[in-house]
């Protein structure tokens, strides 16, 4: 089983070298000036952990590691949340960013797509098609969103918004549509339901499929718990 606890960075600074470093470094650069001290659980240092993972799962998939990266680090850039529901902003922003470093339009075109198709839309939506590296870096946000992290970062977004953590007589809704979704104002302990735990089944390649399975574990053994200590009396 894979640990953990072993350091990407050798996979981080190899495909460096393979993919146009001076963009790469200047684009995460750019992101964590933007993205640094946010306190939702879309900070820079979810965009960091997404492009390490990103990066682990490409070394083990026939895909191009330069879009990859660059898909990786702009996929939060203007997330559709933070923005009023606005779907576009997201695929702008990265496509002026990228002009601004005169990467290639295919290239570009090519990113804006992932970035546009990259998210969860509800448990019932039918997803859309995504390329190879668009399917790595989709793998990589959602096992960020799953586990230990998947946690912290569940409360902290609940608690950003200003949700409860949990209503017993609440019950989960499985969306039937994106706009149910985005205008969802459920608990964070249902929003386990309607997407953290469905999230191990809906991933695309292999490696995350096996890194999903310990997080997932984690997930439930800690709502088990959650309902333990919330129902003491039976």
């Amino acid at each position: 089983m894979y640990n953990e606890a072993y350091s990407l960075a050798p996979f981080i600074w190899r495909n460096l070298i393979n993919a146009s470093p001076d963009i790469i470094t200047q684009t995460a650069d750019h992101v964590r000036g933007l993205m640094q001290g946010e306190s939702s659980g879309h900070d820079w240092w979810h965009i960091y952990r997404v492009w390490q993972t990103s990066l682990y799962i490409a070394e083990r998939e026939t895909v191009d590691t330069h879009v990859v990266q660059l898909a990786a680090l702009l996929h939060d850039i203007g997330d559709w949340k933070f923005h009023a529901g606005d779907e576009s902003v997201g695929p702008r922003l990265a496509r002026e960013w990228l002009q601004s470093l005169s990467v290639d339009e295919a290239t570009i075109a090519h990113i804006c797509e992932i970035i546009a198709n990259l998210s969860f839309k509800g448990a019932s939506v039918k997803p859309a098609p995504l390329s190879p590296e668009g399917q790595v870096v989709q793998d990589a946000d959602r096992l960020d969103a799953i586990g230990a992290i998947g946690i912290g970062r569940a409360f902290a977004y609940g608690g950003a918004k200003g949700r409860e953590m949990h209503d017993p007589d609440a019950a989960p809704i499985l969306h039937a549509t994106f706009d149910q979704y985005k205008n969802s104002r459920g608990t964070t302990i249902n929003h386990f339901h309607e997407k953290l735990l469905l999230l191990k089944d809906r991933l695309n390649t292999a490696t995350a499929r096996q890194l999903a399975e310990q997080r997932h574990a984690f997930m439930e053994a800690f709502l088990a718990q959650f309902n333990a200590e919330w129902n003491i009396n039976g």
